[in-house]
């Protein structure tokens, strides 16, 4: 347990981050965040980011790093997961809803092969990019030990936490999350050039 001492000292250096850290404590003081059969979890703080690289069922590549400027979600399901397949629709309906220019969502497929993963996907009518990850080391990697996890990045490329279990991306409390996500108005996405 923290001091209050050291509670401000950390607060007072991740001003920036605190945004998201507050959103993600509102979800998880909730009542409702247990009942729903989720929860939310800030990332470690002293857990690195994984590098994330992969290649999408049309042959697109993907790397986190090229997505700064934008939150993004990285969604780890499988297609044999119910809470998973109840999920993806509302996943896929905030992303056309906010857009690409402002949330990438990742739905990376869990040790199914590329078959199986397109048949779904062409089945459901599902566009967000699939990635695979064929012998579960994405998964690992980002600490997705049950299925669904999505895992919440900020648009600067900081981790704040994870949704593990089934979540409504359409309703109020996603609502929040994103935003706590997203860039403030004014603020370097990172994009800029460097003088």
């Amino acid at each position: 347990m923290r001091s209050d001492r050291e509670f401000y000292l950390f607060w007072k250096t991740r001003r920036p981050f605190g945004a998201c850290l507050l959103a993600v404590a509102a979800l998880l003081s909730s009542a409702c965040v247990q009942a729903q059969g989720y929860e939310v979890r800030p990332w470690p703080i002293h857990q690195s980011v994984p590098a994330l690289v992969g290649t999408d069922l049309t042959g697109h590549a993907w790397r986190l790093t090229d997505l700064r400027g934008k939150a993004v979600l990285i969604n780890f399901w499988a297609s044999w997961c119910p809470p998973c397949l109840a999920e993806m629709p509302s996943l896929q309906t905030m992303a056309e809803l906010y857009g690409t220019d402002k949330v990438v969502v990742l739905a990376v497929n869990f040790k199914e092969s590329g078959a199986v993963v397109a048949r779904y996907a062409q089945r459901t009518n599902l566009s967000l990019p699939v990635l695979l990850d064929p012998a579960g080391n994405m998964a690992r990697a980002w600490g997705a030990t049950a299925l669904p996890t999505t895992v919440l990045v900020t648009a600067d490329g900081r981790v704040a936490g994870l949704v593990r279990g089934e979540f409504d991306w359409t309703g109020a409390q996603a609502a929040r999350l994103l935003e706590s996500l997203m860039p403030s108005p004014g603020q370097n996405d990172g994009k800029s050039a460097r003088r």
